[in-house]
């Protein structure tokens, strides 16, 4: 099975949706309605929520997790997200997983959902955040309702493959077997098995002996029921096995207040555990620390893997800093040429069907010169969804209400089956269940087998002049009152003084591609200036995983240049190692940053 699904292997991704006369929407592809118009959402309730005994069967719970094969209009989310809001139990996080080969757009799914009025604010929400129909896993935030959406948009098979997740409650939705036999075949059914929680309820529609037969052969205990309005039966079924008590919330210690210990900080209370950040100095110190970052994603064209990892960074990270006020300077960002290879190369981005519709188009000089509304000589590639964003506001927005403490960790040791954490100037280590190291190159210093090396750059910015972000060997990136740009890449460097010389280096980057700019800042004030350190790997990809042999110790670094696009969302991926929860990436992508790739010895 391929590590992602690739849309060119698939002969057409659309629904092919036709509407009834009765306003209903129907499944050209494989004849068959996604509901009844008539009684659709009082379907979804007798058949899914019913069956699976909900709200019963999540309460005293902390977290509860439902897996839908079948995501379709979002019907039967919208009835579980409606049943969630009346009857949630406090401070219990829901997660959803739900799969679709074949989505709806937004506009369609609105049009279907519009028949039931009753359901229209919850219906909202999820329009509201409805993801665009590029392949892969897509995390969507309904924060008011402390329930947190996964939607795969790909094959079932590699779907559930990939998910890391353990389902309590499964919707089988798929159309029907006869029709839509993939969704209902052996593999499936041997990953629902895999991918059960202990005492997992299982519902569907259908009442076929191969779904009955095949469910239990793999241990559920399988019951027809009486159905709902026109469909005489349906099947309720369940995973029989003593459910696993739930552990407390977890003493989640992160080091590090940059962008990477920021994001896990927001993460990790959002999946329940009580954080404290261990910062040197203060938060944004390090390389986060700059009055403007870039959020960019890595590409690649001869890695499908790779790009499609950071496609998922980038829109989550745009969707978070959207939601932060003052956080967005700028939205769009152009990649300007270096070689004359590059204009076939970004053509051939650009055609990634990874990218949303329009978010990535290649541009010859006078394209590039008028979405910059400055002159340049080069073609480039015009990222829409790219973004510069202040750093100080999104540290501020996550780093707020989180215990803080301030001081060098001098080590870990394990204690009391937890990690002892020593902080110069403290006259005890405190404990924690689990530390999570994510203090850029200064990881190093606390964990030396991991492989990183560090890269110093200064950065310089002034007031007044300001063009749209762009990027190249250098960049110019707009702040909240000037620009900034540089920066220098000193390999091996490890000392943050500034210098007249980097300043001079940067000016003359800029020079190479904007010289009027360039000159206008030369005859200006001198420029503010700041150097910081950056954490790397051998192979440009980050860390972010456990140790190996070390219980309850995790690495969030080696985020490079690209921190502001990936650790978002690699922060999700590393609260739900540590807690847990399902990640929100696949597990292919997860392999490919696991940290004992580069250790240097085996702990």
């Amino acid at each position: 099975m391929p590590p992602h699904p690739d849309p060119d292997d698939q002969d057409d991704a659309s629904p092919r949706l036709i509407w009834t006369e009765d306003g209903a929407p129907r499944s050209g592809r494989f004849d068959d309605v996604y509901f009844s118009r008539q009684d659709g959402l009082a379907e979804s309730r007798a058949i899914f929520l019913g069956g699976c005994d909900l709200p019963h069967a999540w309460s005293r719970r902390r977290a509860f997790t439902v897996a839908e094969l079948g995501f379709g209009t979002g019907l039967n989310i919208v009835a579980l997200l409606d049943l969630w809001q009346r009857h949630r139990p406090p401070d219990v996080r829901l997660n959803i997983f739900s799969i679709e080969a074949y989505p709806l757009d937004v506009d369609q799914a609105a049009r279907a959902l519009a028949a039931f009025p009753e359901v229209a604010g919850v219906a909202r929400a999820l329009l509201d955040r409805w993801p665009d129909p590029t392949p892969g896993f897509h995390r969507l935030d309904l924060s008011d309702l402390d329930v947190t959406l996964d939607l795969a948009i790909g094959p079932v098979d590699w779907a559930l493959d990939q998910w890391s997740g353990r389902a309590d409650a499964w919707f089988l939705d798929g159309f029907a077997p006869s029709t839509n036999p993939q969704m209902w075949s052996e593999a499936v059914m041997d990953a629902i098995a895999r991918r059960s929680a202990p005492d997992a309820r299982l519902a569907t529609f259908t009442v076929a002996g191969a779904v009955r037969r095949g469910l239990a052969e793999r241990g559920f205990v399988v019951d027809k029921r009486p159905g709902h309005g026109r469909k005489r039966e349906r099947l309720e079924a369940r995973l029989v096995s003593q459910p696993l008590p739930e552990a407390n919330p977890k003493q989640v210690a992160v080091i590090g207040g940059g962008i990477a210990g920021a994001a896990l900080a927001r993460a990790l209370t959002a999946a329940g555990a009580q954080v404290t950040v261990i910062e040197a100095d203060r938060p944004g110190a390090g390389a986060s620390g700059f009055p403007a970052a870039l959020v960019t994603p890595r590409m690649d064209v001869g890695d499908g893997e790779i790009a499609a990892l950071h496609a998922q960074a980038l829109a989550r990270a745009t969707d978070l800093y959207a939601a932060i006020p003052g956080a967005v300077i700028a939205t769009g960002v152009m990649q300007l040429e270096q070689t004359a290879r590059d204009a076939a190369r970004f053509a051939r981005i650009a055609a990634q069907p990874i990218w949303p519709a329009g978010s990535m188009q290649a541009v010859d000089a006078a394209g590039a010169s008028e979405r910059l509304a400055i002159p340049v000589e080069t073609g480039g590639l015009w990222m829409a969804r790219a973004m510069a964003v202040r750093p100080e506001a999104i540290l501020a927005a996550w780093l707020a209400g989180v215990d803080r403490r301030t001081g060098t960790v001098t080590g870990l040791h394990p204690r009391d089956g937890g990690w002892a954490v020593s902080i110069a100037g403290e006259p005890s280590d405190p404990v924690f269940d689990a530390v999570v190291l994510a203090a850029g190159w200064a990881t190093a210093a606390l964990m030396p087998d991991l492989t990183l090396s560090p890269v110093r750059g200064q950065a310089d910015w002034t007031q007044g002049e300001n063009i749209l972000p762009a990027a190249w060997g250098g960049y110019a990136v707009p702040t909240s009152s000037g620009l900034l740009f540089g920066a220098t890449h000193e390999r091996g460097e490890v000392e943050t003084q500034v210098s007249e010389a980097a300043t001079q280096a940067n000016l003359a980057t800029l020079a190479g591609r904007f010289p009027v700019l360039a000159a206008q800042i030369e005859r200006g004030p001198p420029t503010a200036r700041r150097a910081a350190i950056r954490a790397v790997t051998p192979d440009r990809l980050p860390l972010a995983g456990a140790l190996p042999g070390q219980d309850g110790l995790f690495v969030l670094s080696g985020l490079g240049s690209r921190g502001f696009c990936t650790a978002p969302l690699l922060a999700e991926h590393m609260a739900a190692v540590v807690t847990g929860r399902p990640s929100p990436l696949p597990q292919a992508f997860a392999a490919r940053i696991d940290p004992i790739r580069l250790m240097k010895t085996t702990i």
